[in-house]
């Protein structure tokens, strides 16, 4: 049993059906809010391990609900939408969703996103790092507080820019194809929608100010990071 439960918010009864169906089959737990204020009342007196959020939500809209989730917890977010605009992605990745799914969407493809989200969190917690930091030149990383730093300021990276951000320096100088790395820093197959990778890297070299440079695009194929940097295990 995976007794977790996963709050479902959605104004429409028929999708939080749907939903339901799909995810109490793989024995997880449902609690279901029809807007934002219930859905908060429900994170703040139940113990919620995922939130799948619809954005239009009376009372309190899901972007409302995930800046109020963000403030005190990490727990993963799965935005659900109508819009599919790369500026409505972008807006929700800042915010800190795990991941963005547009309306219609596949039960199947949802769960497996769900899968893929817990797996990476139960790998993150079992993992040790075999170095705390990297530093190149005034870009540090610290992998055990998962904390970027840039000329000794800290930058609010969303959890998926870090997740990608440590996979590509991890990996150095290696090519990858969009379908990779949603397989490897996502967790879940190719699905077609290379959207969300090339999203995450626009968005990941505007962190990153002047060594943008560093995240290089390989034209027809994918994506490298390319950098000189040396690990410390001090702390500045």
């Amino acid at each position: 049993m995976n007794n977790r439960k996963i709050l479902v918010v959605d104004d429409e009864q028929g999708i939080r059906d749907i939903i339901k169906e799909y995810v109490v089959s793989e024995s997880y737990e449902i609690v279901e809010a029809s807007d934002g204020v219930e859905a908060m009342n429900h994170f703040k007196t139940k113990d919620i391990s995922m939130v799948i959020l619809d954005v239009m939500l009376p009372k309190m809209d899901g972007w409302t609900v995930c800046r109020e989730i963000r403030r005190v917890s990490t727990i993963p977010i799965i935005m659900l939408s109508a819009r599919g605009e790369e500026y409505d992605k972008l807006f929700g990745f800042e915010l800190g969703v795990d991941d963005y799914l547009v309306k219609p969407f596949s039960p199947k493809e949802l769960l497996a996103r769900m899968k893929a989200i817990f797996a990476r969190s139960a790998v993150s917690k079992e993992e040790v790092p075999v170095t705390n930091r990297l530093q190149m030149e005034e870009f540090l990383i610290d992998f055990d507080a998962r904390n970027v730093y840039l000329e000794k300021r800290i930058i609010n990276l969303t959890p998926k820019e870090y997740d990608l951000l440590s996979f590509f320096v991890q990996n150095q100088n290696k090519v990858f194809s969009r379908g990779q790395l949603l397989n490897l820093v996502w967790g879940y197959e190719f699905t077609g929608d290379d959207r969300t990778v090339d999203t995450h890297v626009k968005m990941l070299r505007e962190s990153l100010k002047q060594y943008r440079k560093w995240i290089v695009t390989v034209w027809g194929i994918g994506y490298k990071f390319e950098s000189e940097g040396n690990y410390e295990t001090n702390r500045f």
